[in-house]
């Protein structure tokens, strides 16, 4: 498919690059066609990494995909791309940019696309919290463990503090691991993993507390501190956040036979009495070696189940929620972007580089080879 006629196709990086406008508006048939070609003429210089969450028309042209956990073992272990297109949110590119060499870009379609979750916990918090804690208790007892869902400084500064990171794949063995070197693990952002992770190992809730950055000691006494094996960000994801008791409560009184699966960012009420809990790649496992005319109830974002329902229609997958309820942010990328972002990367001219600065990067990159490093 020929470049718009108006710019020239160019290898200079000092050259204008491919305007979006001219993209918005063209036939979804034509951006598919530009796109494999693009992806012909990159060949093995090239790699799409695609989150599960992503939208059907634009995770069929991933070459990889799959959840936080394994997207990063993928960017980890590619040696002959010199460009990754990363079809998530910009945690996951900073992450990709971090675990790949300097002459790699890392580029995200749509700079737009993030995490309301990662959102909620920064460097400038962590730090104070991390100093109001060593005022109360043995600080070098602490370890830091950052879900993935968060910035690249978040990551850097459990590096830098013997920590490291997790995703929901292997978030008890990151706590086993941390346990076996500490007595106390600082849990951010998302309070909902950690809770549920750390009750299913044995940990009681007395022995958790929750961080509110915005109170004093993050809303807590001094002795609930000294008390505390985990400390919990006062963090969520919206779209889990979402899934209550009662939509568990109303599908099986609807269907008896009903089987509920649901991702362990969901509210503690919720996880308690599903019939199986796990990541996305496991919720993945589950559903495809599921036998042949079972019904499911699945609480994990949308466009995943329903691509779940569409994959297996030998049996019955539905969405937890009535409501129908989807990150604004983590489906951003579209075919228009892709194209765009796709097309400037061929012609020598990206956009939307994600690059992470070296100093964050070095520190950064120890916790997340810890978390990859992790059985």
């Amino acid at each position: 498919m020929a470049m718009p006629a108006a710019i020239p196709t160019t290898t200079d990086r000092d050259a204008l690059e491919l305007p979006f406008e001219p993209y918005r508006n063209l036939p979804s048939a034509e951006l598919e066609a530009r796109i494999e070609a693009t992806r012909v003429r990159l060949g093995d210089e090239l790699l799409i990494l695609g989150h599960h969450y992503q939208q059907d028309e634009v995770i069929r042209f991933a070459d990889l995909r799959g959840d936080s956990y394994r997207l990063s073992r993928h960017a980890a272990a590619s040696v002959n791309c010199r460009v990754i297109v990363f079809c998530g949110v910009h945690f996951m590119a900073e992450t990709a940019d971090v675990l790949t060499g300097p002459d790699v870009d890392v580029i995200l379609p749509d700079m737009a696309a993030g995490c309301s979750m990662a959102d909620m916990a920064d460097l400038a918090s962590a730090s104070d919290a991390w100093s109001d804690l060593a005022d109360h208790i043995d600080i070098n007892d602490v370890t830091p463990v950052t879900y993935i869902n968060s910035t690249a400084e978040l990551k850097a500064f459990c590096g830098r503090n013997e920590g490291l990171v997790c995703t929901s794949s292997n978030a008890r063995a990151v706590l086993e691991w941390s346990f076996a070197r500490r007595s106390r693990v600082f849990f951010f952002p998302d309070q909902h993993l950690g809770r549920n992770t750390a009750r299913a190992m044995g940990i009681g809730l007395e022995e958790m507390i929750v961080w509110d950055p915005r109170l004093p000691l993050g809303g807590n006494s001094a002795e609930a501190l000294r008390r505390s094996r985990v400390i919990l960000w006062r963090g969520h994801c919206s779209v889990h956040q979402m899934f209550k008791p009662g939509h568990v409560a109303e599908f099986r009184r609807r269907d008896p036979e009903v089987k509920v699966l649901v991702h362990p960012e969901c509210m503690m009420e919720v996880v308690d009495i599903a019939d199986e809990v796990g990541s996305t790649d496991f919720i993945i496992k589950t559903i495809t070696a599921a036998a042949p005319g079972s019904s499911w109830v699945v609480g994990t974002e949308l466009h995943l189940v329903n691509r779940l329902a569409h994959e297996n229609p030998d049996k019955q997958v539905r969405f937890l929620s009535p409501m129908v309820c989807m990150c604004a942010t983590m489906y951003r990328i579209d075919l228009p972007h892709l194209a765009w972002s796709l097309e400037n990367a061929a012609r020598g001219t990206p956009v939307n580089r994600v690059r992470v600065p070296a100093e964050v990067a070095e520190a950064a990159r120890v916790a997340l080879r810890r978390m990859l490093d992790v059985k």
